[in-house]
């Protein structure tokens, strides 16, 4: 068989059940070997950057692995903002690029770049094929590199030449890991100190979300009602309405969860990252001891300085510490402010459930009534922007994976892509994205995508002809802001264009009865609401008081 066939067969072999992404000339005989499997699905996209986010929230969502595709030179650029996102959260991709034949690789050619070495900083591992009998090997590795923990991008080229060649290899057999588990005394070690303080926190980052993670973490708060804040990829690593959870920290300012954690003197950090909430943000002149609990060994930071790192398999890790409570039993803590804490966060978060403005729609509102028409286990996925603040903060979660907030390397553009992926692997839950209008235009090729799957969605737009978040941030630090405004298409025109459903609201009285609409409709539909974004500098001033009139 043809090197192209032997490498679709090994991708079968390892799972793969979709491949996003835009051909080229040089990845030709890859096509048309994919064309010929009974086993994966190529999903055309309208740009390689679509392709990549589909992969990634493909993975985020099942956690298996999803291939993205282009050709060489700007198919392989526009992959990369989407492969660096996915890389960044850990969610697992495999990306395959063509590549021009292997005898012009070393001169001047036509769109001839070094595209492992580009890719060589957004990926675990990268390499060019220039042997067929190699191929089984490769992909072999490249899987296990992309879903080992923590999970990430690999990168394989093909070079067109090469996947043109007769070979005779066969896939090598695909087995299951086992994850490395910490040492008993390193984790009985945790116990002692967990045991020893009078105000521990723990703080949920995006491995925490995992299934068998998630489900033993619940089980140790409910034996210790040791507070949980969670980061927002860490959203619904424990529910909301539990008496323990104390919601998510990461907004750049002093929110209730800041102030829980600056007055604990244990920190306990389960699956985090630091990309989301930066140490300093909260250790800062901090005399907390930390213990690290993840997968891989901690970040040297002079802000983040463990006293125990329980490095291996999270879920095995609480398991044994879980283990060790009920055998020893564990401190009576007292945590009464928690009890206040959650009854202020629940006044902050319906404050405006009963709102009846006209022309504008405030975050909190929108949020209040999505969360209370969506059910537990329905997906919401968040683009980035002012939007993705907020629902960090005001949008309660209660599983894993229910909502999907990119925090790493935080690319706007993502949600769209995101949705139509999640389409494809959620056909019992229904599935929201929102994203500022900004954002929404960066990728709004995809509308086309999702018509043609008859994808069946809402995306939420919050229209406030700027960009948002930044003009935010201005407003806080300067005073005023830069020149970030500009107009938007006619929403609904655009809609009817792609063939999409449309609805539009800005009486906030009537924001629930207009998602119950949502019900009825097949497809994917755009729902556009003007938000009211002066919000935005009220909550910079609450924040900038709240420490102040908390005492713990």
């Amino acid at each position: 068989m043809k090197t192209s066939d032997l490498f679709i067969k090994c991708l079968e072999n390892e799972g793969i059940e979709y491949i996003f992404g835009v051909p080229g000339e040089e990845n030709a005989d890859f096509l048309m070997s994919l064309q010929d499997s009974k086993k994966i699905k190529f999903i055309l996209t309208r740009h390689e950057q679509g392709a990549a986010f589909m992969a990634e929230s493909y993975g985020k969502l099942t956690g298996k692995l999803s291939c993205c595709l282009s050709t060489l030179g700007p198919g392989a650029t526009n992959l990369l903002t989407g492969v660096a996102d996915a890389n960044m959260d850990h969610s697992p991709i495999l990306v395959i690029t063509g590549q021009g034949s292997s005898d012009r690789l070393h001169k001047e050619s036509h769109q001839i770049m070094d595209v492992c070495n580009m890719f060589k900083s957004v990926t675990k591992w990268t390499t060019s094929i220039r042997s067929p009998n190699t191929i089984p090997e490769i992909v072999r590795k490249a899987v296990r590199l992309a879903t080992l923990e923590k999970p990430g991008a690999v990168h394989i080229e093909l070079p067109e030449d090469i996947a043109k060649l007769d070979v005779e290899t066969k896939p090598l057999k695909s087995f299951p890991y086992r994850r490395s588990i910490a040492e008993d005394a390193v984790i009985y070690k945790a116990y002692k100190l967990m045991s020893e303080a009078n105000s521990p926190i723990l703080i949920a980052g995006n491995g925490a979300i995992r299934k068998r993670s998630s489900r033993q973490l619940r089980e140790f708060c409910e034996r210790t009602n040791i507070p949980v804040v969670t980061t927002f990829m860490g959203k619904g690593a424990v529910d909301c309405n539990s008496d323990y959870c104390l919601s998510t920290v990461g907004l750049g300012a002093i929110d209730f969860g800041d102030i829980a954690i600056k007055n604990s003197d244990l920190v306990i950090t389960l699956g985090y990252d630091m990309v989301e909430y930066h140490p300093k943000l909260w250790s800062r002149n901090s005399e907390a001891k930390i213990i690290h609990i993840d997968f891989e060994a901690a970040e040297i930071d002079e802000y983040y300085i463990p006293e125990v790192e329980v490095v291996g398999d999270l879920a095995h890790s609480l398991s044994v510490l879980n283990n060790i409570i009920d055998k020893e039993g564990t401190k009576s803590y007292d945590f009464k402010y928690v009890k206040k804490m959650r009854e202020d966060l629940k006044k902050d978060h319906e404050y405006y459930k009963n709102d009846e403005q006209k022309g504008l729609i405030k975050p909190q509102k929108f949020l209040y009534d999505l969360r209370k028409f969506l059910n537990k286990d329905d997906i919401l996925i968040s683009d980035v922007g002012a939007h993705k603040m907020w629902i960090a903060r005001n949008y309660p979660c209660y599983e894993p994976n229910t909502c999907i907030v990119p925090n790493g390397f935080c690319s706007m553009g993502y949600a769209l892509p995101a949705v139509i992926a999640a389409s494809l692997t959620n056909n019992n839950h229904r599935i929201f994205s929102i994203c500022g209008d900004a954002g929404f235009l960066m990728n709004l090729q995809e509308m086309e995508t999702a018509k043609r799957l008859n994808s069946n969605f809402v995306v939420i737009i919050w229209e406030d002809k700027s960009y948002g978040l930044i003009k935010w941030k201005q407003q806080a630090q300067f005073g005023r802001s830069t020149e970030l405004d500009f107009d938007n298409p006619d929403w609904e025109k655009l809609a009817k264009s792609f063939d999409w459903n449309y609805l539009y609201e800005d009486d906030s009285s009537k924001i629930f009865n207009k998602l119950q609409e949502t019900n009825s409709l097949q497809g994917p539909t755009l729902f556009v609401i003007p938000i009211d974004y002066s919000e935005n500098e009220k909550l910079t001033k609450f924040l900038g008081t709240l420490e102040k009139s908390y005492d713990i």
